[in-house]
C-alpha cells in the first residue's frame, strides 16, 4: 500500500514537471524582455531537473517511466498559456507552484525515500514560487528594483527585529482577551449556580491557573516546532547544495537576476557565493525560504502568553475578593 502511494504520488509529480515545463516555455517565448524570457526558461529548466529526479526514484521503485505525450497540455491549457495576458498566465504559474508546495509535495507517502525526493524538490518549489512573485511584480511595474530598494530589503532582512521582535505580542493581547473571556464564563456560571459563594472564587482562580498555563504550554510548544522546521528546511538546503551544486548555483543566479542584476554579474555572484558551501546555504536560504528564522523566541513566548493570559483571567475575580 506504502509504495502503491507512493508510485501514484510520483507519477503525479512527474505530470505536473511535465506541464509546467512546457508552459513554462511558452510563456518565455511570449516574454518581450530577455532577461525575464531567460529567467523563464531557467525555471522550465529546474522543472526538467525536478522531473529526473522523479524519473530516478520511480527506477528505483520498478516503476515504467511514462512517455511525456502521455502528460501533453490540454488544447485549453496550451491555449490560455498563448493567449491569455501574461500577468495572467504568471499568476496562475505561482499558484500551481503554491499548490505543489503545500499538498503535492507536502503530504507524506509513507516511503522515507520518496518523501526525501519530494521533500527537497518542495524547497525549490518554494524558490520558484517566490521567483515568479517577484517576476509578476516586476511585469506589472515594468521596471527594475532600484539598487537603494534592494539594499534596503537586504538591510531589514538582517534586523530580524523588523519582522519578529514583536511577535510575542499577539500572543499576549489573544492570551489576555482568552483568559477574560473563559474565566468570566466560569465566574458567571458558578456565581449563578451558588449564590456567589467561596465557590466563585475558588473556581475562578483555578480556572485562571489552568488558563494561563495552558497558553503558556501551547504558545511554547508552537515556538518550538516553529524553530525546528526551520532549522529542518536550513538542513534540508545544506543537502541539496551538497548534492546538486550546479542546480544551486543557477536558482541563485536566477534570484540575483531577478533583483536587477544582469545574467553574467548575477552568475559570477552565485559563483562566488558558491565557493563558501555555508555562505551558498545561507544565501539559498534567504532567498528560497525568505530567512533561517524560526520566529519568536519559545520562553518569551510562553511567558508573554501565560502571563497576560493569566492577568486578563484575574479581572472578572478580583471583585470577589472584596464580596
Amino acid at each position: 500500500m506504502t509504495d502503491d502511494t507512493a508510485t501514484r504520488r510520483l507519477l503525479d509529480a512527474w505530470r505536473g514537471e511535465v506541464q509546467a515545463r512546457a508552459q513554462y516555455e511558452i510563456l518565455a517565448q511570449r516574454m518581450r524582455d530577455p532577461r525575464r524570457a531567460d529567467i523563464i526558461r531557467q525555471i522550465a529548466q529546474a522543472e526538467a531537473h525536478h522531473r529526473e529526479r522523479v524519473e530516478k526514484r520511480l527506477q528505483e521503485l520498478g516503476v515504467r517511466i511514462p512517455s511525456p505525450d502521455s502528460a501533453r497540455l490540454s488544447p485549453l491549457q496550451r491555449l490560455q498559456a498563448q493567449l491569455a495576458p501574461i500577468s495572467v498566465v504568471i499568476s496562475r504559474m505561482e499558484a500551481a507552484e503554491q499548490s505543489e508546495i503545500d499538498d503535492r509535495y507536502h503530504r507524506p507517502t509513507g516511503d522515507p525515500a520518496t518523501d526525501e525526493v519530494l521533500s527537497s524538490i518542495r524547497v525549490e518549489e518554494q524558490g520558484h514560487s517566490r521567483s515568479l512573485d517577484e517576476l509578476q511584480a516586476a511585469h506589472a511595474t515594468e521596471a527594475k528594483p532600484s539598487g537603494v530598494q534592494s539594499h534596503l530589503d537586504r538591510i531589514l532582512r538582517r534586523e530580524t527585529w523588523h519582522r519578529t521582535g514583536t511577535g510575542w505580542i499577539s500572543g499576549a493581547i489573544y492570551g489576555a482577551n482568552d483568559g477574560l473571556a473563559a474565566v468570566f464564563g466560569i465566574v458567571a456560571g458558578v456565581s449563578g449556580a451558588t449564590g456567589g459563594s467561596s465557590f466563585v472564587l475558588t473556581a475562578g482562580l483555578s480556572g485562571a491557573v489552568a488558563s494561563g498555563l495552558s497558553m503558556a504550554t501551547g504558545a511554547f510548544l508552537a515556538a518550538r516546532s516553529e524553530a525546528e522546521v526551520a532549522a529542518a528546511n536550513v538542513e534540508r538546503e545544506r543537502r541539496e547544495v551538497e548534492e546538486n551544486p550546479e542546480e544551486e548555483k543557477e536558482e541563485l543566479s536566477l534570484f540575483y537576476q531577478l533583483k536587477g542584476i544582469d545574467a553574467e554579474t548575477a552568475t559570477m555572484l552565485a559563483e562566488k557565493v558558491a565557493r563558501d558551501p555555508q555562505a551558498m546555504v545561507n544565501a539559498q536560504v534567504s532567498e528560497e525560504l525568505g530567512g533561517a528564522e524560526g520566529g519568536a523566541d519559545p520562553v518569551q513566548s510562553a511567558a508573554a502568553a501565560g502571563i497576560s493570559t493569566l492577568i486578563g483571567a484575574m479581572v472578572p475575580v478580583i471583585p470577589f475578593f472584596f464580596l
